[in-house]
């Protein structure tokens, strides 16, 4: 029977837990039930090992770039490719997931796209420059496709700790990033100045993800098939507001995640200081993206939490690209306070604007595969613009765009309204 979901006050705080996407609930798709769990810790840590490599394989790169471009013979716009291409990935691989999930099963896609992620990272790291754009590919690919299947494991199988196990779950995606981008370099350095074998000891963190999730792998979920058809989502005005926030947001955290430290060398810093820089920046992205999401549900709608994550990200961006030096480390802080809010604004966004499960599992589909594929545009701008101009100050003009866009269209997405779909058992 057809459930016309109207555009009334979205669910409460409190149902946040309640609608958590499962990504085996996609369009015409798989919802799992609950099934005992043998030794949740494992579970749990093989989620917060997994969710640990979903960034280093893109935030390992940049501190590393310019020599990566310098050895392999790269010019800005093709180094603004390779930055592109895992990102790309991100959104064009997604809709993908739920697919493999019905298929053979979470647990299993996990496992083979963890050796996929691992694959990736040596043929980025052995091969030259096919092997740099196919492994970037790779790498790129699998992450989209785990980063759709985890938030239905933790919403099935922990669904009394839901909200906290994805806030564990997000702090896992920081503390990951944060970790390839201010090792890598000194790991580089170690390895007698070798940019590949530093770039390819991201490899380590997924094979020792695959062994722990391996039992997972083995034991497998028993299925209950409940098919559902979500109606209307892609011809939605505020689908489309959720969808292009969620993008340009996201744009510019893969500028900061494929650039920043090479415009940091440029204005002065050492390569090791620059993928510092940028791994403080990330941690401090836990903060705000626990509270910020906290804080957005205490007012009536999310547009000033919007408004605000969204100028202290470009403070902190235009602080990075022009202030002195001196305030480096303030501007960088700034900087992960801001896009760490955004982020989990983008996430939780997703689920306020949704009735149901089905919607939301729909919506998350339509914002991250379009979504990223919009972001990716951002780190090949400024590669371009940099190739053009010589230099990183024309950069703040895709700031101001990309920002300015995000701001207009988290506005419309973060009023108290509801997609206006149906959603329908077949």
């Amino acid at each position: 029977m057809a459930d016309s979901i109207t555009r009334n006050t979205p669910p409460s705080e409190r149902d946040l837990e309640e609608l958590l996407i499962d990504a085996e609930a996609d369009d015409e798709q798989v919802q799992q039930q609950p099934v005992p769990i043998q030794r949740p810790w494992l579970l749990l840590l093989g989620l917060v090992l997994v969710a640990l490599n979903l960034r280093p394989a893109l935030s390992s790169m940049a501190p590393v770039l310019g020599q990566v471009s310098e050895g392999l013979g790269l010019n800005a716009s093709q180094a603004g490719l390779l930055t592109t291409l895992p990102v790309l990935c991100l959104g064009l691989f997604a809709p993908l997931a739920p697919v493999l999930a019905r298929r053979f099963g979470s647990e299993r896609v996990i496992l083979g796209i963890l050796a996929t992620l691992a694959l990736g990272i040596v043929v980025r790291s052995s091969l030259g420059a096919t092997g740099v754009f196919l492994g970037s590919l790779m790498a790129g690919a699998s992450i989209g496709i785990i980063g759709v299947l985890l938030p239905g494991i933790v919403k099935r199988d922990f669904p009394q700790h839901a909200g906290t196990l994805t806030g564990v779950y997000t702090m896992a995606l920081c503390l990951g990033a944060a970790m390839a981008a201010g090792a890598t370099v000194p790991l580089a350095q170690h390895f007698n100045d070798s940019w590949a074998l530093g770039l390819g000891f991201w490899m380590l963190p997924a094979l020792l993800a695959m062994l722990v999730w391996l039992p997972q792998a083995r034991q497998g979920h028993g299925l209950h098939k409940v098919a559902y058809r979500v109606r209307g989502l892609w011809r939605d005005p505020l689908a489309w507001q959720v969808t292009l926030y969620m993008g340009l947001q996201s744009s510019l955290a893969y500028i900061v995640f494929g650039w920043l430290p090479s415009i940091l060398i440029g204005r002065g810093l050492s390569p090791t200081e620059a993928g510092l820089v940028l791994s403080g920046s990330v941690i401090v992205q836990l903060v705000s993206s626990l509270s910020a999401p906290w804080l957005a549900t205490r007012g009536k709608d999310q547009r000033l939490a919007i408004l605000l994550v969204m100028l202290i990200t470009l403070a902190g961006l235009f602080g990075c690209l022009y202030a002195p030096l001196s305030g480096l480390w303030g501007w960088a802080v700034v900087l992960g306070l801001g896009q760490g809010g955004t982020f989990a604004l983008a996430l939780t966004l997703i689920v306020l604007r949704s009735k149901d499960a089905h919607v939301a599992a729909n919506l998350s589909s339509m914002a991250q595969g379009v979504g990223y594929t919009l972001a990716s545009m951002g780190p090949f701008a400024v590669g371009l613009v940099h190739d053009l101009t010589g230099g990183w100050a024309a950069v703040g003009w895709i700031f101001a765009v990309l920002g300015l866009g995000a701001i207009v269209f988290g506005l419309g997405a973060g009023r108290a309204l509801h997609v206006q779909v149906s959603s329908e058992k077949v």
